[in-house]
């Protein structure tokens, strides 16, 4: 069997991880593998196929992996990490004590105030700055 067809095979072979898990550097391998087949196919030495192998398959990575990252949507935020930052509505009073309610998100949360000598009465828009065990922390 022919050089390039075994550059072939290490094609395909790299690309079934990159289906399976999607992590994109088996498919920059893999384009690495078939520049290799190439160079055996035009009659290429066993020593040129893995260097061009080698190198497509670095300037792959080292190209267009920062370019990919810098377009990657950022992580969305989930559980009480998505809470902080958000408005919510006074329902009973919040003071330091923490022995107010609010309506954070379409759920009542019990509250207290950041600072001990705050007061923020029924009806006003607090914002969330932390959520601390099952209470939210508000300004």
């Amino acid at each position: 069997m022919d050089g390039w067809i075994w550059w072939l095979i290490a094609a395909v072979g790299l690309g079934i991880p990159l289906v399976i898990t999607a992590v994109p550097e088996f498919g920059m391998f893999a384009v690495g593998a078939f520049a290799g087949a190439i160079v055996a196919a035009v009659g290429g030495g066993i020593v040129s196929q893995v260097l061009v192998f080698a190198v497509v398959s670095v300037a792959l990575v080292a190209v267009v992996r920062p370019i990919a990252r810098k377009r990657q949507r950022p992580q969305e935020r989930t559980g009480i990490d998505a809470l902080r930052g958000r408005q919510a509505v006074v329902l009973e009073r919040v003071d330091g004590g923490g022995g107010g309610r609010i309506k954070l998100a379409g759920e009542v949360w019990s509250a207290r105030a950041l600072d001990s000598g705050q007061v923020f009465e029924a009806g006003q828009q607090v914002d969330v700055v932390e959520i601390d065990g099952a209470t939210a922390v508000v300004v």
